[in-house]
């Protein structure tokens, strides 16, 4: 005589991740996401998005690992040194640098970061740096304080 078989419950497939959910073409990482109303531009291979706040702007730039200044950006501008200030947050990465003067800079996310004009930078280690900044446009430096250039007091 057989033995009755026991029935089994079939098992539901397993609910898809999080991050298989999102729509496709949209980064699973928040940080690097769309940002809405954003105007979006790619400059001298750093990813930019725009949001104007009032008389100045937020902006995200996305600085790919390689990426140098005086390498990717002084033939673009049209100076030696980077001449903007640049005040905000390095949310992501390693940001090294070096004024006229000699001076050098290293900073590391998560960190606050103030970077006066006059300045070369450059992205260190293999990790892309993200930099959420607030700007007044050519008028940074003045609206936040600081000197045109960088200069020991």
């Amino acid at each position: 005589m057989k033995k009755p078989r026991k029935k089994t419950a079939k098992r539901a497939a397993p609910a898809p991740s999080r991050a298989r959910r999102r729509h496709p073409g949209k980064p699973a990482d928040a940080l690097l996401a769309a940002i809405r109303g954003a105007e979006h531009r790619v400059f001298g291979g750093v990813k930019v998005d725009v949001v104007r706040a009032g008389t100045g702007r937020v902006k995200r730039m996305v600085y790919p690992p390689g990426f140098r200044w005086s390498t990717h950006m002084k033939e673009l501008v049209g100076t030696d040194l980077c001449m903007h200030a640049h005040i905000g947050f390095l949310a992501r990465g390693r940001v090294q640098g070096a004024y006229a003067d000699g001076c050098t800079f290293e900073l590391v996310a998560p960190q606050a970061i103030v970077i006066e004009p006059g300045h070369d930078a450059w992205v260190g280690g293999s990790e892309a740096a993200v930099v959420i900044q607030f700007d007044a446009e050519g008028e940074t430096a003045s609206r936040f304080g600081l000197q045109p250039e960088h200069r020991h007091a």
